[in-house]
């Protein structure tokens, strides 16, 4: 433990009330605080200035406005990763779902032994606490499927509302979904690649479409999840946008995917009738696949940076 860190921050929390509050909400010490001042308060924390939601112009000022009046029934099945399947196989077809393994309501009715060897478990209101990505399932010990059993009860009790107060997931059914574990034996990487093991294939890349009151605008491409996620950002047209959003760039940029324009009239579909919306897809072995639906990236507390890319994109959400 690094002590000198330790006394730093615990002067920081004595003598700053903005970091004071980010702690302290951290815990649950605020949850039963009114949406619009947990959100100013957090804003401030943040971003370092206070927010005017009776007249918000960046893009991060407008995401935390639309979290307090943009509230309609649907928003909930479309950030519901299980029930969103369905929505998804009305508007673009089933083609585009990634596989369905199982669904639960309990962790312990989950019975490892008929699982596929390679699979992805995740919760279905949350983003990220209780996933579980499996590689090899026969390396899986007692031990392991314990821990995950564990891991996913915590995913399952976190009330993922209250974090940032994103009105959608308030109400979600929670369950627990296995997915199949997709791989894309198209993307390269060099021999002496040191982010990747030796016969192993790099994670799927990420396409997040950007949409503007239904209008595709711009995507984010993430490449080497869960090692050293790298984003980039291109118009419609793939020219590169130079702006940072909470990772840094790529060292050697992404060749433009097979399909990215079918991406972008996807999204079209996804988001009509929207203020913003964030869709996100898989390209695996040429085909496209559909990640999730996703209202308020970064829950609008990610430092958009130059500042200006913050302004332009928060003048495209009318």
């Amino acid at each position: 433990m690094d002590i000198k860190r330790v006394i730093k921050a615990m002067q920081k929390y004595i003598v700053n009330p903005d970091y004071r509050f980010l702690i302290n909400a951290d815990f649950g010490k605020y949850d039963d605080m009114p949406d619009r001042e947990y959100l100013e308060r957090k804003f401030k924390g943040y971003m370092g200035k206070a927010i005017d939601l009776d007249n918000p112009q960046t893009f991060n000022e407008k995401l935390q406005w639309l979290k307090l009046y943009d509230r309609r029934p649907e928003y909930t099945i479309m950030v519901d990763k299980y029930l969103v399947r369905e929505y998804i196989k009305e508007k673009l077809g089933e083609e585009y779902l990634i596989p369905l393994i199982g669904v639960w309501d309990n962790p312990n009715d989950i019975d490892f032994k008929v699982l596929p060897n390679r699979f992805v478990l995740k919760c279905n209101h949350n983003s990220g606490l209780g996933m579980y990505i499996c590689k090899d399932k026969s390396k899986l010990t007692s031990k392991d499927i314990n821990g995950i059993r564990k891991n996913l009860v915590r995913g399952l009790a976190q009330n993922y509302y209250l974090t940032g107060r994103e009105w959608p997931y308030k109400n979600v059914p929670r369950k627990i979904i296995c997915e199949k574990y997709m791989e894309d034996t198209t993307i390269k990487y060099p021999l002496e690649s040191k982010i990747i093991k030796s016969g192993e294939l790099p994670p799927l890349r990420d396409y997040k479409i950007y949409t503007f009151n239904g209008k595709a605008m711009l995507c984010m491409i993430n490449q080497d999840r869960g090692i050293h996620t790298r984003a980039d950002y291109f118009d419609r047209d793939y020219n590169w946008l130079d702006f940072t959003w909470g990772y840094d760039h790529a060292d050697n940029l992404p060749a433009k995917p097979k399909n990215y324009e079918l991406m972008y009239e996807l999204a079209e579909e996804l988001a009509s009738g929207t203020a913003e919306l964030r869709v996100d897809f898989y390209e695996v072995n040429g085909r496209v696949y559909f990640g999730e639906l996703t209202f308020f990236d970064g829950s609008g507390f990610d430092k958009i940076e130059p500042i200006e890319w913050d302004y332009k994109m928060g003048s495209m959400i009318q």
